[in-house]
């Protein structure tokens, strides 16, 4: 089974502690589909400009990406400079957005693309969201957000969400939308919005699922050296769709070792800056990763 992605794809300018880096391949859309590649032919969608590095699109191809629907038009591509202090890389500052071609950005999938089964709507507009899905007919729809769209654009956010089968969001967010502090309240909460799963990341503390029939979390993989937080919870989204779109299944069984995978590919990107880690990494490498999860987890 294949997955069909769209979002952003960007150029990212980053300062963290560890270093500054121009031009780095970043994008909702272009972290998902680096992780969500690892488990499942992934289709992907956005629009970029002229200024697009080829190496990008050839690294896409690389990792057996489709590309045939992003679009490319004149104008520059979407770029976001921002940067984490020492203190909180929880946290991304942004120091400038340029949209670029951005706000012409039509959806449009080929032929073939209509019927793909998964897709997830990676974080872009809520707009932009609700006109690529109706340009297709999957099975299985997972969608994320972000703060911005929440405050600005609150109505989409959540007649979006009536169409869609997963939410994938974090725990500010989460709050935002539903006023509630407690996590399983604002689960609750979201759950009678619309989305059947509810998914809501907690950074460095890891991860909590809740549906009308489960209720699970699981903490974060330990990583020692964090370099680049950016795309991390993108690079979980893509796990975790990966997976599933693979298995062809959506139960407690596969939920729980989505997380698990998910948790992995996101440990791994932190550690590198944009898709550094993620565009090398191997399924063998999240395996064996994943053993040493699993006894960290285990009672």
């Amino acid at each position: 089974m294949s997955l069909m992605v769209v979002g952003t794809v960007a150029l990212d300018d980053l300062k963290t502690p560890a270093g500054s880096i121009r031009d780095l391949l970043g994008g909702s859309a272009s972290h998902l589909s680096m992780s969500a590649s690892l488990f499942t032919q992934v289709n992907l969608a956005g629009i970029i400009g002229e200024d697009f590095p080829d190496r990008h699109i050839a690294l896409f191809k690389k990792k057996g990406i489709n590309v045939d629907s992003i679009q490319k038009i004149p104008g520059k591509t979407f770029h976001w400079y921002g940067e984490y202090k020492k203190e909180d890389l929880n946290s991304a500052i942004t120091l400038k957005t340029e949209l670029g071609v951005i706000p012409q950005y039509i959806p449009r999938v080929t032929s073939c693309q209509k019927k793909i089964a998964n897709v997830f709507l990676a974080n872009i507009d809520p707009v932009t969201q609700a006109k690529f899905l109706s340009c297709v007919s999957p099975k299985f729809v997972g969608m994320d957000t972000m703060n911005l769209w929440i405050s600005t654009m609150k109505g989409a956010v959540t007649s979006l969400m009536k169409k869609v089968d997963l939410f994938v969001l974090n725990d500010a967010e989460a709050r935002m939308l539903t006023g509630e502090t407690n996590i399983v309240k604002s689960a609750k909460c979201l759950r009678a919005m619309g989305p059947k799963i509810i998914v809501i990341k907690k950074g460095e503390h890891g991860v909590f699922c809740f549906s009308d029939k489960l209720m699970f979390g699981f903490p974060a993989f330990p990583v020692e050296n964090v370099v680049d937080p950016t795309g991390a919870g993108d690079t979980f989204a893509g796990g975790m769709m990966g997976f599933l779109s693979k298995v062809n299944k959506v139960n407690e069984k596969s939920l729980r070792q989505a997380l698990m995978y998910a948790t992995i590919c996101s440990s791994f990107n932190v550690e590198g800056f944009g898709v550094q880690k993620t565009s090398i990494l191997t399924k063998a490498m999240v395996e064996k990763r994943l053993k040493i999860f699993i006894k960290f987890i285990s009672a």
